[in-house]
C-alpha cells in the first residue's frame, strides 16, 4: 500500500515541479532578468513574478539555491522496516533510500502521517532520505 502510494506521489511532486521550472524560466525571460545577476527586481504587482522560493525566501528570479535532484531521474526503491531499538520499546516504521530532495521528502512525509493517522519526520542527513511514521504501519 505504501509502495504504491510512494510512487504515484513522486510522479505528482514531479509534474508540480516541472510547471514551476518552466514558470520561472518564462519568467525569467519576459522581464528580462538575466544569468549575471545585473539586475534586480525592485517592485512588481504581477503575482506571477512575485512567487517566492520555499527556501531561500527570495524571488524565484533572484535564488541562489542549488538545484535538487529530481525524483524521477533518480530512480529509487524504496526499503520499508520495522524498528524498535533505540525507541525504549516503542515501534517505528522507517522507509529507507529515498532521493534526498527535502521538498519531496517533507510533501510525503505529511501526506502518510495523514494517510496513517499518527506522527513521524524525515531525514535528510546521510546518502539518501529517510522518513519515520510512528507505529506498526506495513
Amino acid at each position: 500500500m505504501i509502495q504504491k502510494y510512494l510512487k504515484r506521489e513522486s510522479e505528482n511532486f514531479v509534474m508540480k515541479n516541472t510547471k514551476l521550472s518552466t514558470l520561472s524560466g518564462l519568467l525569467s525571460s519576459k522581464f528580462g532578468a538575466s544569468k549575471d545577476k545585473d539586475t534586480r527586481l525592485v517592485y512588481s504587482t504581477d503575482p506571477a513574478v512575485n512567487k517566492k522560493c520555499e527556501k531561500c525566501k527570495e524571488v524565484v528570479s533572484e535564488c541562489t539555491c542549488e538545484a535538487e535532484a529530481d525524483p524521477k531521474a533518480y530512480k529509487f526503491v524504496a526499503i520499508l522496516r520495522i524498528e524498535k531499538s533505540g525507541r525504549n520499546g516503542k515501534t517505528v516504521t522507517i522507509i529507507d533510500q529515498l532521493p534526498k530532495n527535502e521538498v519531496f521528502l517533507k510533501d510525503i512525509t505529511t501526506r502518510l502521517k495523514k494517510k496513517c493517522g499518527s506522527g513521524g519526520t524525515y531525514i535528510t542527513s546521510g546518502k539518501e532520505g529517510l522518513i519515520e511514521i510512528q507505529g506498526d504501519k506495513r
